[in-house]
Parts: C-alpha cells; sequence; structure tokens
C-alpha cells in the first residue's frame, strides 16, 4: 500500500498547485518550533548539489583557491553534479553546527524547501525528505490530516 502522503498527493495534485501560502504557514509555525541542531539529519546524510557560486563561497570562507577546495572536498556525482565526497558534511561539527554556516551551499541555505515557491513542483522531493528532515514530515502531516 502507497504512504498516505503519495496517496494525498495523487488525489490532490491541483489543490496543492494552489497551497502554497498555507503550506508556508505550516512551514513557518513548524520551524519555529523545531530545533534543527538536535537533528541535523540533513547534514549527516543528505548530499547537496554543490554549484559554481557555492564552491567560490565555501572556498573564500575557508581561505582556499576554489580548485584547491573542489579537490579536497568535493566529488561528481552519477548526476554530474559536484557534491561533497563523504557524508555526514565534512563542516558538520560535533555539536551538529555547521563550521562555515553563513557560506553553506545554496541547497542547504534553501533545506528544507516547505517554504519554496510553487511548492507543488517538489511534493514527490518533499515526499521523500519525510524521512530526513521532522519539519517536512510534519508540514506534510498537517497539511494531509487537514485535507483528508
Amino acid at each position: 500500500m502507497e504512504p498516505l502522503f503519495v496517496q494525498f498527493y495523487k488525489k490532490n495534485k491541483k489543490k496543492i498547485e494552489k497551497m502554497d501560502a498555507e503550506i508556508h504557514y505550516l512551514h513557518q509555525k513548524i520551524s519555529d518550533n523545531t530545533d534543527c541542531l538536535a537533528c541535523a539529519n540533513c547534514c549527516k546524510s543528505l548530499g547537496p548539489a554543490i554549484y559554481d557560486k557555492d564552491i567560490e563561497r565555501m572556498a573564500k570562507a575557508l581561505k582556499m583557491k576554489p580548485s584547491a577546495f573542489v579537490q579536497s572536498y568535493l566529488k561528481i556525482d552519477q548526476d554530474n553534479d559536484y557534491v561533497f565526497q563523504s557524508m555526514p558534511c565534512p563542516f558538520l561539527m560535533p555539536d551538529n553546527y555547521c563550521s562555515i554556516y553563513e557560506a553553506r551551499p545554496k541547497a542547504c541555505r534553501e533545506y528544507p524547501h516547505t517554504d519554496r515557491k510553487k511548492f507543488s513542483q517538489i511534493f514527490n522531493l518533499s515526499i521523500k525528505n519525510t524521512q530526513t528532515c521532522p519539519i517536512v514530515f510534519e508540514v506534510l502531516d498537517a497539511l494531509v490530516r487537514k485535507k483528508i
């Protein structure tokens, strides 16, 4: 049997396209009450795509040349994107803080994406992210409970 989130998505795809305001409200409410430092699952298990601007920003923060940063920390994945050579993230500290927080990649800045415009475009990704992020799980759970 399909997970409840998937069933909800299939039944409500058109409605979800018009739910950004509601989803953003849930995101704000839930993320305000969630301590990401108690979890850090995203930093421990998800490898974000790293773009040229990210490389420049992180290398500058570490006082490295971009080429040296790439060689030290990145590899190219099956989608031909730069990703970290290993997980957890090499910049995750034992207390779950990020040692380069102000210079972190765009994907990290935007995660968990539940406040994104046109949220419906990433609903399937969000279903996958419920396995990693309590915020995503709670946002989708609250949405499903309200609409079923």
